[in-house]
């Protein structure tokens, strides 16, 4: 069970932020995949070279920087959820907020790039699974709370 549940009002109300944070967060991520590149070719080149030195002050420096651009996403996805929603997925994007439809814990689904809160997944389904809240209930559809 959630500490908080959004109605999709209050969870619109912090798209904004939240779409600030994220593609901030993006970035960052990108760039530590960039420098993951790296260091992974720099370690391919240390294991064919075999007996020659490496740069290690450079190789040093670079993890220093992948530590840091680390620690500074941690804490922007940290900062995003502490609204109370769940970032599912910083490449594509994804975030969900947790609210009630007919009594059962369900996910109002967001992704980078749309407008509004448009629709919603069970706790189990994830992404693949949503469906659109302004839809007609049907058996298996609850209504959103």
């Amino acid at each position: 069970m959630s500490e908080r549940y959004f109605n999709r009002e209050e969870a619109e109300e912090l798209l904004p932020e939240i779409r600030r944070s994220l593609e901030k967060a993006r970035l960052e991520k990108k760039s530590i995949d960039h420098l993951d590149q790296e260091l992974a070719r720099a370690s391919a080149r240390i294991m064919v070279l075999g007996g020659s030195v490496p740069p290690y002050a450079e190789l040093v420096r670079k993890k220093g920087e992948r530590d840091g651009m680390v620690s500074r996403l941690e804490e922007m996805v940290n900062h995003i959820q502490e609204s109370g929603c769940v970032v599912k997925d910083i490449d594509e994007g994804l975030v969900d907020f947790p609210a009630l439809r007919d009594g059962r814990e369900i996910f109002l689904c967001w992704k980078l790039g749309e407008q509004r809160i448009e629709y919603w997944h069970g706790i189990e389904e994830g992404f693949a699974g949503r469906k659109p809240i302004d839809a007609k209930p049907e058996d298996d559809s609850p209504a959103l709370q």
